[in-house]
């Protein structure tokens, strides 16, 4: 179902966003988290408790490494502390998008933006929030917004032609690919995303090249990589693939992807012109929530 816009008063109602309890083996300050100490009162003898504090710089830092679950309850409970701290609602963000929960990670960067308006990395994760969730159109207004503020960055650009592609505007698309370029040239995930444009329009041999020149930068990931191992397998390139496939992939998984393209590659359906498949039901790992990666 395609979100509607939602009100600050709305954001702010305080909806609960994680119902899991995060593993006492995760919080990062380890072990269990401490329980508050409670002096006593000089007003009635009666204990109360401490004011619950921030974690610090270290902990926040060592918070980022967890896995999304776990990262989502750290950063949750910061929340609660000061609701009016972006960084915690960022990283609340980030953790629900990572989780699958994408309506959830935009309610969390908007309420960023109740409070900072003109905060990029918020309007950034909105956007990437929406688009994850397949409704490119309700990011276009923060990107339009974060590109205006800050026009030598290439991510809202990027970002953009995702969102313009999802929304079947492929011309205006085109365009915002082409300007991420000029912003950061040799751009591996815009030149994979960009690939990957033209791939779902049949044009197998311009998406492959543009493919290989994103794996042969040095900041390539294993995101690009494993499109670029999905255009060559479903262009019957089998051997290249797997030796792409398992440079990132455990043999099970590896393994699994393999099949899958054998078999895309030898249904008279697919082959050469296969559309590429959204990762909802892609099987290969590398790829991201939506066909593109939302960096």
């Amino acid at each position: 179902m395609v979100r509607n816009p939602r009100s600050a008063a709305a954001l702010l109602a305080g909806a609960a966003l994680l119902a899991a309890a995060v593993p006492a083996g995760a919080w990062p300050f380890g072990g269990a988290k401490p329980a508050a100490t409670a002096p006593a009162s000089p007003a009635n003898g009666k204990a109360a408790p401490d004011a619950p504090q921030k974690a610090s710089p270290e902990q926040r830092a060592a918070a980022n490494r967890l896995d999304p679950l776990a990262r989502a309850a750290f950063w949750q409970h910061e929340a609660n502390i000061d609701p009016k701290d972006p960084e915690a609602g960022i990283g609340l963000a980030v953790a629900l998008r990572q989780l699958g929960r994408s309506d959830e990670a935009a309610d969390a960067a908007e309420r960023v933006l109740v409070f900072a308006p003109k905060n990029e990395d918020a309007l950034l994760e909105s956007a990437r929030a929406h688009i994850v969730a397949g409704h490119g159109f309700y990011s276009l207004a923060p990107l339009k917004q974060a590109a205006a503020q800050f026009p030598k960055d290439w991510r809202p650009v990027s970002l953009m032609a995702v969102a313009l592609e999802q929304d079947e505007r492929p011309d205006e698309a085109l365009a915002a690919y082409n300007q991420a370029l000029k912003l950061s040239p040799n751009n591996p995930a815009v030149l994979s995303n960009l690939g990957l444009f033209y791939a779902q329009r049949g044009d197998q041999a311009q998406a492959e090249a543009l493919l290989r020149q994103a794996v042969a930068q040095p900041a390539a990931t294993a995101q690009e990589r494993q499109n670029l191992a999905l255009i060559l397998g479903l262009n019957g390139k089998i051997g290249e693939a797997e030796h792409l496939i398992r440079q990132d992939l455990p043999p099970e998984t590896a393994d699994a992807d393999l099949a899958y393209l054998k078999a895309s590659y030898d249904r008279p359906a697919l082959g050469a012109q296969a559309a590429v498949r959204p990762a909802q039901t892609a099987p290969l790992a590398g790829a991201s929530h939506s066909w593109n990666a939302v960096q």
